[in-house]
């Protein structure tokens, strides 16, 4: 496994005149109410400690006053950590002096806001070239790139129109062009589509998941909408009170909750549209391959089912039943290749939600196989599974 791009350790941030003097205090465990009745100092994170992957979208989320969005201005120090550190691609955030770390946001990170942020005098197309003016590339390339990028996000023709022209969904279409157009290694994007209204939101968060398969960028997402996080995010974390909750995929923070409060926001979650196939899957219970009938027939007796899953190699062909083999040895006309018998049925991929697997489960009563988009076969999905992890609790569950 590779390297995380970023690492985030024992890191800190306490708001008011003398927060140094307020560490320790933290550091001993004392209650974060308690230190501000004491004090006047705010704790806004406490000792958090995270790893993100290249190429993964990253969701921190959690309620007004969790942290989150004070945990995303660290990276790029748009405000200053108390103590910890801040590691992106070996290198450490904090110790960069002013003009390496203006390098560093102009050339590493790109942030979209919540409110857009765009410039409200200058054209569409100038607020998405804007990144690249500052880092002094030429005129011709930049107005071409922003072009290409407006394009991308599905507003070629905008470019003379200005911000005020536009509407909401539009303007973040123009902030999230603009931060693409760097080629920033990372996006921020706290909060980004909150301010939208919820067709347009998902309209966004679709758009977000169908550039991110192209361009494979590492994008750290703060929202507070936990089905927005389990729709878009590769890993989650939760943050209560400054402090980690829980850390995990989607799955692993639906199923497997790590204390109350991540409970309560799982709570009335929509599994089936959240869970996906490769969730629940599981080998087949019988698996067939260059077998003769006779011991096609052993092998699915000896499993104690009717049926059984056909590959040719690791080819799947299809399934077959007790009854077919039966019928097929009584033909007088010698015996019937396997691969012959094998009869097609429904499949899903990987990503399919459960929610949509269920009537195709209803209509036969076999497991339905999971194919990947280049044909192979990854695992069964029974109805006995979907049940379990739509009810509660997963057997199995991914570590």
């Amino acid at each position: 496994m590779s390297e995380p791009l970023i690492r985030i350790k024992g890191l800190y941030k306490v708001f008011g005149p003398n927060p140094q003097a307020v560490l320790p205090m933290v550091l001993e465990g004392r209650a974060k109410d308690e230190i501000l009745a004491e004090t006047g100092h705010t704790v806004g994170l406490n000792n958090i400690n995270l790893e993100i992957n290249q190429g993964d979208i990253f969701v921190v989320m959690g309620l007004s006053g969790s942290g989150k969005s004070t945990l995303i201005r660290l990276f790029n120090r748009l405000i200053e950590s108390t103590a910890g550190q801040i590691t992106v691609g070996g290198t450490d955030v904090m110790s960069l002096g002013t003009r390496e770390l203006e390098q560093f946001r102009r050339n590493r990170m790109s942030m979209v806001f919540q409110h857009f942020g765009l410039m409200p005098h200058r054209t569409v197309i100038e607020n998405v070239a804007y990144g690249l003016m500052v880092q002094g590339v030429d005129k011709k390339i930049r107005t071409e790139t922003a072009a290409d990028w407006l394009e991308t996000v599905g507003l070629a023709g905008y470019e003379k129109q200005y911000p005020s022209q536009l509407s909401g969904g539009q303007q973040q279409r123009v902030g999230l062009a603009r931060a693409l157009c760097t080629d920033a290694d990372i996006l921020l994007m706290d909060e980004a589509f909150s301010a939208l209204d919820p067709l347009i939101r998902s309209e966004m968060q679709d758009q977000l998941i169908e550039l991110q398969e192209k361009l494979h960028k590492t994008i750290i997402f703060i929202t507070h909408d936990l089905d927005e996080a389990l729709r878009i995010g590769d890993r989650i974390a939760i943050l209560k009170d400054g402090e980690l909750s829980q850390v995990g995929k989607p799955e692993e923070i639906l199923l497997k909750p790590a204390d109350d409060y991540v409970e309560a926001f799982v709570r009335d979650v929509n599994r089936g549209r959240v869970l996906t196939a490769n969730v629940v899957m599981k080998p087949p219970a019988c698996r067939l391959t260059n077998e003769n009938l006779d011991e096609a027939l052993r092998q699915m007796r000896g499993k104690e089912h009717e049926y059984g899953y056909v590959f040719e190699d690791a080819d799947y062909k299809g399934i077959v039943t007790c009854e077919l083999i039966e019928d097929a040895m009584k033909q007088p006309d010698g015996e019937t290749d396997l691969t012959e018998l094998a009869e097609d049925m429904p499949t899903v991929h990987p990503d399919t939600p459960l929610e949509d697997i269920l009537p195709a489960s209803l209509e036969q009563p076999y497991p339905v196989p999971v194919i990947d988009e280049e044909g192979g076969f990854q695992g069964v999905v029974s109805r006995k599974s979907m049940i379990s992890a739509l009810s509660d609790v997963i057997e199995d569950a991914p570590k």
